[in-house]
């Protein structure tokens, strides 16, 4: 069994709780208009001209962007770390792009972690068929899951894609008193919206047992990112929230009874 990956973050402390490993996988289904890891979107193996500039002269050289990789290599890359996740309280975390993609690698890969002892966490934008979470959910200790946007025309908009899967599969993950941590992208004017904000957390509120959310400001230090892999850039002329208003978010989530976080 292999899977396609494009990269490996080593002692990562804000994916889950402890000292982690991160582990991106390649292909999303969203298209975020704000997207920080935009070569992750394409499922398959890119490469890029990487140019650097010395005493004057040009050296140009092609670079992959994934690689191919068993669930047994990367499971021997990820017991490297057991001794920080151990210490820490950590383990795993897969990210990407979508790792639900690519079901079947994550499953086995986080079927070898857990028979080993190691600590999982999925970084997830939720957005995969109901049995896909349903049998996911047996492997996955922590569910590290987005919520963008509640109005699907919203959703569909700013994303390619619908809202109502999400929406379903984290109710599920309540209903089954999964451990959830809801992640709030914060973008100026698409999602910190007066209404979605209301609809964000009137939906949290019907939670029985999900109770933390992290709040993920807005950044353009993927600028270059989109340049580098000729995308389009929709958020360039965007500026981030200020911290001020980060507080005030967090002031607000926590008053509907919510752990709130910023920064994940």
């Amino acid at each position: 069994m292999e899977g396609t990956i494009f990269d490996i973050k080593h002692f990562a402390v804000h994916d889950g709780p402890g000292i982690r490993q991160t582990v991106f996988f390649k292909g999303c289904p969203l298209s975020c208009w704000w997207c920080h890891n935009p070569e992750s979107q394409n499922k398959n193996i890119e490469s890029f001209i990487k140019v650097n500039k010395i005493d004057g002269k040009e050296f140009k050289k092609e670079v992959s962007v994934g690689y191919k990789i068993t669930a047994e290599e990367l499971l021997k890359t990820i017991q490297g770390d057991q001794i920080f996740f151990e210490e820490s309280g950590g383990g795993v975390t897969f990210s990407g792009g979508e790792p639900l993609m690519q079901a079947t690698f994550l499953y086995e890969i986080a079927k070898l972690c857990k028979e080993n002892n190691i600590h999982t966490c999925l970084d997830t934008t939720g957005f995969a068929p109901e049995k896909t979470i349903q049998k996911i959910a047996n492997v996955i200790d922590c569910f590290l899951y987005d919520i963008k946007l509640i109005d699907n025309y919203l959703h569909y908009k700013y994303t390619d894609t619908p809202v109502f899967d999400i929406i379903s599969n984290l109710n599920w993950l309540d209903q089954n008193n999964k451990d959830v941590i809801v992640r709030f992208p914060v973008i100026p004017g698409i999602t910190n919206t007066e209404r979605n904000l209301s609809e964000i957390k009137s939906f949290l509120k019907s939670f029985k047992n999900i109770n933390q959310i992290d709040l993920l400001p807005f950044h353009n230090i993927a600028n270059s990112k989109y340049s580098r892999f000729k995308k389009e850039n929709k958020m360039i002329d965007n500026n981030p929230m200020t911290d001020n208003d980060m507080l005030q978010l967090k002031s607000e989530f926590e008053s509907i009874g919510f752990k709130v976080g910023i920064g994940g």
